[in-house]
Formats: C-alpha cells, structure tokens, sequence
C-alpha cells in the first residue's frame, strides 16, 4: 500500500491589513502555494493588490472565505470582532480552527460569538507585534478550547513565517504576553526617541543622531539574539569598571529604570483588562 501525504490544509484571512499581508507572504516565502491561501475583505483595491502580488483567492464576502478554509485567521480589530464573528458563526464548522489575533477579546467571549447550532470550532488567540511585518516579529499563541492537531500545527506555521512562536499553557499569560511583546516595540522606539534628543542636545545632528541610535539597538538586538551569550553577560562586558557606560547605567538605575519599566507593562495588562471588558462583555 502506498503512504500518501495529508493534504495541505488551506488558511482564509478575515481582513487583509498589514499583519494579514506580512502573514500571507511570509507563508508564501516559507513555501506554502497561493492556492492553500485565501483572503476576504471589502476593499476593492486591496483584493486587487493581493490578487496581482500572491495570485490567490481573494473574496468581498468572509462567508466565501469560511466555506473554503480549514484555518480562519481574524485579522479584524477589537472593536468589529463580536459583529464579524457572529456573522461567520453558522458558516463555520466545528472541525474547523479559528484564530484570532485581537487583543483584549478573550476565549469566553470568542467561544459565544462563535458558538452555532453544529458547535464551536477549536479557538486560538495570537498575540503578534509588528516586526512581524519584516519577518522579525515575536507571536504568543494559547488554544482557548479543544483544538486540533491540524490546527495547532498549521497556526504555529502561520505565525512561525514571520518571526518566533511561543505557546502559552495559559490564557491568562497572554496579557503579559501583550506586555513584553506585543506593545514592547513602542518602549524600543521611545528609547531610541529618549536617545536621539539626549545626542541632539549633546551636539550632534538630528539626523546623525538618530541613525547612530537605531543602528545601536539593531546591534544590541543581534549580540542578544545571535550569540549564545546571556544578556547579562553582554551588558557586564561592555561595562568596565569606572567607564563611560558603567556612569551611564548608574543614573539610569538611580532613576529605577527596572521599576519603571514593570510599571508601563503593568499599565499596558491593565487596559488588555479594560479591553476584554469594553469589546467582550456585552453580547
């Protein structure tokens, strides 16, 4: 008897925004083919794009999408996802995975919206941030009920395409997710902000400034991530004992930069909180 492979499970986006174009060409790049990809959305010129640059399926109406796809991505925002989701309920099928990549709606209120006569389909929410968008983005993911293998696989690889994948054990964790990751590029880029106007008012050019700043953070992240070095160590050899740097890192601590930062992230859990309530309370 011949062994044959499974068949390749097909990936329909519910909204085609930036974060569903990086996905599909990443999958793309990573080898998928634009016939196990299909997209909808209501604007013309964005069906037009994607059908001219990926050559997939592209659909005005998310029914047309749901009948085809094993996996659903809901690439909407928080404050459309209870209409789109109660709208696609009936269409979608129980053995089918559904993932939603909206901060602040959480599993309950994902599971009632989607809930049908036939059942629920398996959940998964994913917490992307945006250098997803050039392939360097970091995704928690957490199944909110009973999901498939086929679903679990094929969701990794979707977010897998476009940067690191960690699986939460639990829902709860993707709020910290949301904090370290998903809104932490913005900390990132208010630091290089912080540093680009200290070497302004130290004397240098806005402009020299500011690319010495970011080409700074793009080395510190590679020494992070390419070595097998722990951070510690590398902040603790390129401090020497009065230097430069080891005055810098005084004054940063002498302004509890450790408490500060804990207290944006506590900050950006506590409005997903406020979020779940305000987009997932009401039915």
């Amino acid at each position: 008897m011949i062994a044959t492979n499974p068949p390749t499970p097909r990936i329909g986006f519910i909204g085609a925004g930036n974060l569903a174009t990086s996905l599909i060409g990443g999958l793309i790049q990573a080898g998928w083919s634009p016939d196990s990809l299909c997209a909808a959305d209501p604007a013309d010129t964005t069906r037009r794009q994607l059908t001219e640059r990926y050559g997939l399926l592209v659909s005005p109406e998310n029914q047309d999408i749901v009948h085809q796809a094993d996996v659903v991505v809901l690439a909407v925002k928080p404050q459309v996802m209870q209409p789109v989701a109660r709208a696609l309920a009936e269409a979608i099928r129980p053995t089918q995975t559904v993932v939603s990549v909206a901060a602040g709606i959480e599993g309950p209120a994902l599971s009632r919206w989607l809930a049908s006569t036939l059942g629920t389909p398996g959940i998964i929410r994913a917490m992307p941030n945006t250098p997803a968008l050039l392939g360097a983005g970091a995704t928690g993911l957490v199944a909110v009920n009973a999901v498939s293998e086929m679903g679990r696989s094929t969701t990794e690889s979707i977010f897998a395409a476009v940067g690191t994948v960690e699986w939460l054990e639990r829902e709860a964790d993707l709020n910290a997710v949301i904090a370290v990751a998903g809104s932490a590029p913005a900390y990132f880029f208010a630091f290089i902000e912080a540093l680009t106007r200290g070497g302004t008012n130290l004397g240098l050019p806005q402009t020299m400034a500011e690319r010495l700043a970011i080409q700074t953070a793009l080395g510190a992240a590679r020494m992070a991530s390419e070595t097998d070095v722990p951070v510690q160590t590398l902040r603790e050899r390129v401090t020497s004992p009065g230097g430069t740097t080891a005055e810098a890192l005084k004054a940063l601590q002498a302004g509890d930069l450790d408490a500060l930062v804990r207290k944006a992230m506590q900050a950006a859990v506590d409005r997903a909180g406020a979020m779940a309530d305000e987009f997932g309370a009401s039915d």
